[in-house]
C-alpha cells in the first residue's frame, strides 16, 4: 500500500503530464505484476463496489477519536472530503502493515461478504496500521470515491513508455473485458484477449483557430465549408465484421453507443470514418449536458437510450477496405464517404453525412456563421479540398471559426473551497440572474479570474458568508461577474429553466451594481435570439 501511496501523492503533487507519466512508469518498473494489474483496474473503472456504509466508517471514526457528532460535521465541513476528514481525525497508527497493494484490495473486494462486526474489525485494524496518506486512499477504496485526476490516456502512455508497445493498442487492452484474477499483466498489455488489427485507430486531424482574414485564404473555391458541430469526435472503425468508436481523446468508447454499433454493422465494406457523435432527438441536437450522460456508463439502458438517443454526423474517410487514403485529397476522400452513404442507403438512420455550405464569396460566410447557432451549430469549419488528412494539426490546411461567445451579468450567490492546490480558497463559484423579487441560479464556474482575483474573493466570502451547507458558503450577493458560456436552451432539470454550455468567468464586474444585472427573462432571450 505505501508504494500506491507515494505514487498518488506524487501525481497529485504536480500538473506535469510528463511527471504524473514519470511517476506510473516508476511505479510499473518497481511493483509487483499483481498490483500493476490492479492500478489498471482502478484506473480504468474496475474498482470494486462498495463493501461498507460511510455512515458507519464515521460513527467508528468518532468512537476511536473520541470526539462529539457536531465536531465531526464542523471539520468535515472544512475539509470537504469524507474519505480525508476520517484521515485527518484518526489517531497516529500503533503498527505497520507490510501487505501489497493487491493484498489490500482482494480483501476489500472479500469484505462484501463479511458481517457488519467482521466489516469495523477490519478497517480498526487497517486504520490503526496505515499512516495518514495511505489512510485517505484507503478511505477512498472502501467508500466507493477514488478519483484522481489522471486520465486514462495519461495512464496509457505511462504504459507506453514502460513497455514500448503502441499506446492505442494498450488503450483497446485496458478498456476490453478482463479480470485482475484472470489475466497476467504481461498478457493484458499485449492483448492477448483482444484482435488489436481489427480496432487499430488512426491519429485524428485537428483544426486551428482561424487568425486570418477569410480573403488571405485565397479563392472560395478551393475550401470545403462545412459546420462545426458541438458533440464528441469520434473515429468508427469497421473490419472484418467488427465495429469500434474511438474518442478524439484515444479512448475506445464502443459499448457507450450501442445503436451506433448496430447501424454500422449493417453497411456493405470496411473503412475508417471521422465524424462528431451527437444527442440527436425531434429533429434537433440536444445539449451537450444531455450527451454526457451516455459517457462512461458500464451499461446502457434502454431508458437512457429513449431518453437521449445519438447520432453521427460523418465528415470524412481515412480507409476503404483495408487501404489507407489519407494521404488522398479531402475532395476525394470526401467522394468515397458520399458513395459509402449512397450505396447503403444509410441517411437518416442515426448516420448523417454532414452537409457541405455552398457560397460564392467569403463575404457571405460572416451572416452564416453569426446564424451557426440556429442549426445547433458552435461556428464553421474550413477545410482545403486538397489536404491530406494530417496526423495532429498542420496550419493553414483546416481552420475552426466558432461564433463569440454569449454573456450575461450574473451575481455571486455560492461560494465553495477548491480541490487539490485550489484546496485552500474558494475558487467554484455560483451565479444568479434576477427572477421577479429575488435570486434564481443560472450558473456554476470555476474558471477566469486571476490568482490575485481569486484571494479576493476568498477574503469577500470569508467576511460575507450568511450560512453553510457543509462545505458550501451562502455569502451577500453583492460582486457582479460577466459569465461567457457559449450556447443556451430551455431545460426543466434546471430550477431557472435554462442550461448553459460551457459557462466561465469572462470579467469581474465592479463597475456594475446587483441591480443591474441580468433578468431570467432576458436571459431566456438569448434562446430565440440565436434560433
Amino acid at each position: 500500500m505505501k508504494q500506491f501511496a507515494n505514487l498518488i501523492n506524487t501525481v497529485e503533487l504536480t500538473n506535469k503530464t510528463n511527471d504524473k507519466i514519470d511517476a506510473f512508469v516508476d511505479y510499473f518498473s518497481k511493483a509487483p505484476d499483481k498490483d500493476k494489474l490492479w492500478l489498471i483496474a482502478i484506473f480504468t473503472g474496475k474498482r470494486p463496489k462498495r463493501p461498507v456504509k460511510t455512515t458507519l466508517m464515521r460513527e467508528w471514526c468518532m468512537e476511536i477519536a473520541g470526539i462529539p457528532e457536531w465536531l465531526f460535521l464542523e471539520s468535515y465541513s472544512t475539509v470537504g472530503d469524507l474519505g480525508e476528514t476520517l484521515a485527518l481525525l484518526l489517531p497516529n497508527p500503533s503498527r505497520s502493515d507490510d501487505r501489497t497493494f493487491s493484498e489490500w484490495m482482494q480483501d476489500i473486494v472479500d469484505l462484501r461478504t463479511k458481517s457488519d462486526q467482521e466489516k469495523e474489525a477490519f478497517i480498526r485494524n487497517a486504520w490503526s496500521s496505515l499512516d495518514m496518506q495511505e489512510r485517505l486512499i484507503f478511505n477512498k477504496l472502501i467508500g466507493g470515491s477514488f478519483r484522481i485526476g489522471v486520465s486514462k490516456k495519461t495512464l496509457v502512455n505511462a504504459l507506453a513508455k514502460y513497455s514500448g508497445l503502441e499506446a492505442n493498442q494498450l488503450m483497446h487492452s485496458i478498456i476490453g473485458n478482463w479480470d485482475v484474477n484472470s489475466i497476467s499483466f504481461d498478457a493484458l498489455i499485449h492483448g492477448k484477449h483482444i484482435n488489436y488489427d481489427n480496432s487499430k485507430p488512426y491519429p485524428f486531424c485537428l483544426a486551428y483557430a482561424l487568425e486570418k482574414d477569410l480573403n488571405e485564404l485565397g479563392s472560395i473555391k478551393d475550401w470545403q465549408i462545412e459546420y462545426k458541430w458541438d458533440g464528441i469526435r469520434g473515429q468508427i472503425v469497421k473490419r472484418n465484421n467488427e465495429v469500434f468508436i474511438w474518442s478524439r481523446g484515444e479512448e475506445l468508447v464502443t459499448k457507450q453507443f450501442p445503436e451506433l454499433v448496430e447501424v454500422i454493422q449493417s453497411l456493405n465494406g470496411d473503412f475508417v470514418i471521422d465524424g462528431e457523435i451527437l444527442a440527436l432527438k425531434d429533429n434537433g441536437i440536444l445539449l451537450f449536458n444531455d450527451l454526457q450522460k451516455r459517457l462512461n456508463r458500464k451499461n446502457i439502458t434502454k431508458k437512457l437510450m429513449e431518453e437521449v438517443p445519438i447520432g453521427f454526423y460523418a465528415y470524412d474517410m481515412m480507409e476503404w477496405e483495408h487501404k489507407d487514403i489519407r494521404e488522398y485529397p479531402l475532395s476525394e476522400r470526401r467522394q468515397r464517404l458520399e458513395n459509402l452513404f449512397e450505396s447503403n442507403s444509410v441517411e437518416g438512420k442515426r448516420l448523417f453525412l454532414s452537409d457541405v455550405i455552398t457560397v460564392d464569396t467569403w463575404a457571405e460566410l460572416h451572416e452564416i456563421r453569426a446564424q451557426a447557432r440556429s442549426k445547433d451549430s458552435e461556428g464553421l469549419m474550413l477545410k482545403q479540398k486538397e489536404s491530406p488528412y494530417h496526423t495532429g494539426r498542420k496550419k493553414g490546411d483546416w481552420w475552426k471559426w466558432k461564433v463569440d461567445p454569449l454573456t450575461i451579468d450574473a451575481v455571486m450567490i455560492y461560494a465553495q473551497k477548491g480541490s487539490g492546490r485550489r484546496s485552500a480558497h474558494y475558487t467554484d463559484y455560483t451565479f444568479a440572474v434576477k427572477k421577479d423579487d429575488g435570486l434564481v441560479t443560472v450558473a456554476k464556474a470555476y474558471s477566469g479570474l486571476t490568482n490575485a482575483e481569486i484571494l479576493e474573493v476568498s477574503r469577500f466570502v470569508k467576511q460575507n458568508s450568511i450560512e453553510k451547507f457543509g462545505p458550501v458558503r451562502i455569502v451577500k450577493p453583492e460582486l457582479v461577474f460577466e459569465i461567457a458560456f457559449e450556447g443556451i436552451a430551455l431545460s426543466n432539470r434546471h430550477k431557472s429553466g435554462v442550461a448553459l454550455r460551457f459557462p466561465r468567468i469572462s470579467r469581474w464586474r465592479k463597475d456594475k451594481p446587483v441591480e443591474e444585472i441580468d433578468t431570467i427573462e432576458t436571459v431566456k432571450q438569448l434562446i430565440y435570439s440565436t434560433h
